[in-house]
């Protein structure tokens, strides 16, 4: 495991909504008694070590957050990783239109919910740009390259996620060798 499995539990990491799409089944270990999903940690734990190799392999990851819970997670992981984010509002033409003042040309879009975050996914598959997202238990993963799996509501979650895949991908990349090599404290992602 990429973090001990109390530290995953704690931040809520596994915890999805009542209603779960088909295609989410796959990575659901349980449904609690209030009818909540619980998503298989060891799965979770899996597609993180995979995305932080795959995302490793861009240049110039574009991070869309529009949830406030998302907003300090996201700067500080696209700042470690050396990436562009956009929190709040994805203006429309950001990736589509070459004449607008805030025009971009990602080559890997990572979006935290791609429910609210539609308009950047569109646009992003638009521009045959790969799509990961951040998938709670509801989310239809439709147009998405990469799907991971949890809990995107909760602000300890989503700092867990991004520490642990700003790790990995610095790693990937042989900027450090061993987890101990990292600086940034989970804490400075918003977690506790």
């Amino acid at each position: 495991m990429l973090v001990e499995r109390n530290v995953y539990l704690s931040a809520g990491v596994h915890i999805g909504m009542r209603s779960c799409t088909p295609y989410l089944k796959q990575f659901v270990y349980k449904r609690r008694e209030d009818g909540l999903v619980i998503f298989n940690l060891k799965k979770i734990d899996e597609r993180l070590a995979i995305a932080g190799r795959w995302i490793a392999k861009f240049k110039k990851p574009l991070v869309v957050a529009r949830k406030e819970s998302a907003f300090q997670p996201v700067k500080r992981f696209a700042e470690v990783i050396g990436a562009k984010a956009i929190t709040g509002r994805f203006p429309p033409g950001t990736l589509t239109n070459p004449s607008f003042s805030q025009f971009m040309e990602p080559d890997l879009v990572i979006v935290i919910d791609p429910l609210i975050g539609s308009q950047a996914v569109k646009e992003a598959k638009a521009k045959r740009i790969p799509i990961l997202a951040f998938c709670n238990s509801f989310n239809d993963p439709m147009d998405i390259d990469f799907v991971l799996p949890v809990n995107n509501n909760a602000k300890k979650s989503l700092a867990l996620v991004l520490w642990i895949l700003a790790r990995e991908i610095l790693k990937a990349r042989k900027e450090i060798k061993k987890d101990s090599e990292f600086k940034p404290t989970l804490k400075d992602f918003g977690g506790e």
